[in-house]
């Protein structure tokens, strides 16, 4: 039943789709993470007197609230579809992000990062039950890798461009502007996708598909705690760039604003460059009989432990290589990307509990940022420079490697209780 549902309310063109969910991605960092380089400018820091400690408190706020709501997201898409949850969301985050440059003290700064968190939580849950719903396998890291992009391409474009806006004019009209030009993406949105939101059959067959695959069954698999703990390991470095680069730049490695947006650009240029290309080469692998899993597993492997390399910027001893070692290393993790994503979200997870469990694992991303944020200032606080920081990304980095090869293995997938075939009187319509 859920392949005819699927296939009826089905854009003509899911790429096309598939490139507008990766621009929404893109919006939704940008609006994010443009805090960070805020956080790299004096005046900004002296407007609200804040300490290394409350620099990383602000930070984390957007991935508490973000990873609160993960869950109910990832259940709302599954019953109420992509369309229309997506588009209610990304215009209250838009606002939110604009308003972040009208506020004038701590408090109402803190609750604009948390409305932004909140809304931004159906970003992954919405594109991961769209995915299962209209890429076969073969297409899988291919389209993650794709929509990947946007997630990297947030972040590079939205340093440079909130430090130049920021210089320009100043840090207020940064986050109108960054917040109010997001909701042109709407229009194309709007007219692009097809309303899937169900009819009252519709949506009672969907809550009887997703109770063959209840939470209990997602939280007694290794699999999905395999996934919670590669997704935040890869999250902490990732957030961790987002967050902290750009001062760590300014501040230890003595670049200006405008340069240290411009490097944040090229590591995560990097990263989502190596992310398409290793999601397309896996994609290929794979259709040549090659199993999966262990095509995916390969990829991640490789991808945490090339990440590590981040601890020999640390101790460079010259910029240049500081550079190089940061470029390298945020752009080798992008081997983990979209395989981790295919591997943890859906090709080891059933498709009706796509959605929950996206927002499942969300919450270990979500965790993650939070922690990254916060924790890497409590260790600059503590040691003075960026090297603590650093050492505990290496150490995250190898737990995402030995959990990948222990726990990701296809006999620990969720099971599927056995259910009625139909729930009474289901319909099958869809509206236009």
């Amino acid at each position: 039943m859920e392949t005819n549902l699927t296939k009826r309310s089905a854009p003509e063109n899911p790429w096309s789709i598939l490139v507008l969910l990766a621009l929404g991605l893109l919006i939704s960092f940008v609006d994010r993470t443009s805090l960070s380089s805020a956080l790299a400018d004096k005046s900004f820091v002296r407007e609200f007197s804040l300490t290394s400690v409350e620099r990383g408190w602000l930070n984390s706020a957007v991935f508490w609230s973000y990873g609160l709501v993960q869950m109910p997201m990832g259940w709302l898409v599954d019953r109420y579809g992509v369309k229309w949850p997506y588009s209610i969301c990304f215009v209250l985050w838009c606002i939110a992000a604009a308003a972040t440059g009208m506020v004038t003290t701590l408090s109402a700064l803190i609750v604009m990062r948390l409305l932004i968190g909140v809304a931004e939580a159906v970003v992954v849950p919405a594109t991961y039950r769209y995915l299962a719903n209209n890429f076969e396998e073969t297409q899988k890291g291919t389209a993650l890798g794709i929509f990947s992009i946007g997630g990297k391409m947030g972040p590079a474009l939205g340093a440079p461009i909130a430090a130049w806006m920021i210089v320009t004019y100043s840090w207020k009209m940064m986050f109108i502007a960054t917040g109010l030009v997001g909701l042109i993406w709407l229009v194309p949105w709007l007219l692009m996708v097809r309303n899937d939101y169900p009819s009252r059959g519709q949506l009672a067959a969907a809550i009887h598909l997703a109770s063959s695959v209840p939470l209990r069954n997602l939280l007694s698999s290794p699999v999905v705690w395999g996934g919670l703990i590669n997704n935040f390991c890869y999250s902490y470095f990732a957030f961790y760039c987002m967050t902290w680069m750009p001062a760590y730049l300014v501040e230890q490695r003595g670049l200006s604003l405008e340069k240290s947006g411009l490097y944040t650009f090229f590591s995560f240029v990097g990263i989502a460059i190596v992310a398409a290309i290793a999601g397309w080469a896996a994609d290929r692998i794979i259709a040549r009989g090659n199993d999966a899993v262990v095509v995916r597993k390969c990829f991640i492997v490789a991808g945490f432990i090339g990440g590590t390399t981040v601890l020999l910027g640390a101790y460079a001893p010259s910029l240049e290589m500081a550079l190089f070692w940061n470029v390298l290393s945020l752009s080798l993790l992008g081997l983990v990307t979209a395989n981790n994503l295919a591997l943890c979200k859906l090709t080891l997870i059933p498709r009706q509990a796509v959605g929950l469990n996206t927002g499942l694992q969300q919450v270990a991303t979500s965790l993650a940022g939070g922690i990254s944020a916060s924790l890497s200032g409590w260790l600059l606080h503590l040691g003075g420079s960026y090297t603590l920081p650093m050492m505990a990304i290496f150490a995250f980095l190898l737990i995402g490697a030995t959990s990948t090869v222990v726990l990701l293995q296809r006999k620990w997938a969720p099971k599927v209780n056995d259910i009625a075939h139909e729930p009474p009187h289901a319909e099958t319509q869809t509206s236009a």
